[in-house]
């Protein structure tokens, strides 16, 4: 106790507030790894698992949304770079296809409570929580289709068509985490499958796209 305290107090104010912030954010999430659902959480509950003073949160968030909020950003911005990563660290459309999968993959299981609510936000709960999840995916989408250009797929395409394939990409991608965090635990013959047609789901996206025309022409 003596160290982690001294530890503390040799943190600046910005590094501690930080970790109260990391602490609440944590807090919310363990609760809802219990099984339990973003929008049925009470203020008292979180602060209580996160081991602050009720006053400590509303230095951070005004409401419980708004820690919601900060949530779904997380996880955008994170994802957002990993799968960036992914995608220009190979080369072969089939390469960066299974790179991303098993990037995604890796990343649903690591922050399995994150999904989980990510998950249950995108149908219901909160409309505040369900439009910024919409419009993280709007950044995956357009992202995506930044990187895709870069990459000379599809260089023909219009941008608005070329957003759509990667909207499909993007929608696949959100379906595919209820089923990977509902994997059984130590199957690595299920999660194998899984995985493989996840890749071919992905692929008959993009093959799809490659011979789509534009109406009229």
């Amino acid at each position: 106790m003596t160290d982690t305290s001294s530890r503390k107090d040799s943190l600046s104010r910005a590094e501690r507030k930080d970790l109260t912030r990391q602490a609440l954010m944590q807090a919310a999430l363990t609760l809802i790894d219990e099984g339990r659902s973003f929008t049925s959480l009470a203020l008292r509950e979180i602060v209580r698992e996160a081991g602050v003073a009720p006053n400590a949160f509303y230095r951070h968030f005004r409401n419980t949304d708004e820690l919601g909020l900060a949530l779904v950003e997380e996880v955008g911005i994170t994802l957002r770079r990993l799968l960036r990563e992914a995608r220009t660290m190979g080369t072969a459309q089939g390469s960066v296809v299974r790179r991303s999968v098993q990037v995604y993959h890796d990343y649903v299981k690591a922050n399995r409570p994150m999904f989980r609510f990510i998950s249950s936000e995108r149908a219901g709960g909160s409309r505040l929580l369900r439009l910024a999840i919409r419009n993280e995916v709007v950044h995956f989408t357009h992202e995506m289709a930044q990187d895709f250009r870069h990459l000379g797929a599809y260089p023909d395409m219009p941008t608005p068509s070329l957003q759509m394939v990667c909207g499909l990409v993007v929608t696949t991608m959100l379906a595919a985490a209820p089923e990977m965090l509902d994997l059984p635990p130590q199957q690595p013959l299920l999660e194998a499958e899984m995985t493989e047609t996840f890749v071919r789901q992905l692929r008959v996206v993009l093959l799809g796209a490659a011979t789509w025309r534009e109406p009229g022409r």
